[in-house]
């Protein structure tokens, strides 16, 4: 398995043995009680390929599944995190989608925060492992918990094989503005899901850049003015994400801290799904949009074991 991405936070382990790290494991869990800090110190700092490999060598040596025995062992949200910390990547990411859609609500957040933001190439394998994992069809599921157009930006979030000709796309939306004008254009969403579920993203921000050069107001603020609710956050997600992913994710972690409580399903998500792609580049968006570092903000606002695996992942001060 490849890495991830160069700008994470996890890197791989030198000298990485995972039978001592299953070991190590095992013993942090037996007997009473449960060595927390021997968990973070290896699972923290192992790359998602080397859990795996850590995965095996304790099934091969103690003859049980390490994520059942984790989970037996640990609570709350210091498990959420273990737990995440053990699948690849698009594992991850169908058990959060099927979480967000399974039971009574919808996390829409959840649904947003994915969806808007993975890579056609990653939607295309989460769509596979979602059928593989939970033997169901992710479009049927999101289809059967969703409706009106905030269903139909998701379903085109997950066609990822059946985008129009670009070029047709340009000539069609810039017809459309200047015959239509922004006011009237900005209220056809039917277009707006057309341009933006494209997701080539050299070519949406020509559009966007035109966009404001012939209506004098960025795409952002036209959504907002013309969108409300969980339709409002979809298209402006994948507005931000195709912009500057590494800011959206920043943003989404700020408003998951601030104010009373947390809202932790986001916090957790993000730390899991990004410490090993673009967690460098999220610190510094963080520290840039709101003076404060991300490692301050986590220390300030989760405790105990979960508040270490966090700054583990978030990887220093700085």
């Amino acid at each position: 398995m490849a890495a991830l991405g160069n700008r994470g936070t996890v890197t791989e382990a030198s000298g990485f043995n995972p039978e001592e790290d299953a070991q190590k494991i095992y013993n942090a869990m037996k007997g009473a009680g449960t060595n927390e800090a021997t968990i973070i110190e290896i699972l923290a700092h192992r790359t998602i390929a080397q859990r795996q490999k850590i995965k095996e060598a304790f099934k091969q040596s103690v003859g049980k599944e390490l994520l059942d025995c984790l989970k037996s062992e640990l609570t709350g949200n210091f498990e959420m995190v273990v737990v995440g910390l053990m699948m690849p990547a698009p594992v991850y990411d169908a058990y959060e989608l099927k979480n967000a859609i399974k039971g009574a609500g919808t996390e829409e957040a959840c649904l947003i925060d994915i969806l808007a933001s993975r890579s056609k190439a990653e939607i295309k394998e989460i769509i596979a492992t979602y059928k593989k994992e939970h033997g169901k069809s992710l479009e049927d599921d999101v289809c059967g918990d969703t409706s009106g157009m905030f269903q139909r930006v998701l379903v085109s979030l997950l066609t990822v094989n059946k985008s129009p000709a670009l070029s047709y796309l340009w000539r069609r939306l810039f017809d459309d503005i200047y015959e239509a004008g922004e006011a009237h254009w900005g209220t056809d969403e039917v277009k707006f899901l057309t341009v933006l579920c494209v997701r080539n993203r050299n070519h949406l921000l020509r559009v966007f850049q035109e966009y404001q050069k012939i209506s004098g107001r960025d795409i952002e603020d036209s959504i907002k003015r013309e969108m409300s609710g969980c339709l409002e956050d979809a298209f402006l997600a994948i507005v931000k994400c195709m912009k500057n992913k590494p800011a959206f994710f920043a943003e989404r972690l700020y408003k998951s801290m601030k104010g009373l409580g947390t809202t932790d399903s986001v916090l957790i998500r993000i730390m899991v799904a990004r410490a090993e792609i673009d967690m460098l580049d999220i610190k510094a968006e963080f520290l840039k949009m709101y003076g404060k570092t991300l490692h301050s903000f986590i220390k300030g606002d989760a405790s105990g074991d979960y508040r270490k695996i966090l700054l583990e992942l978030c990887g220093g001060e700085k």
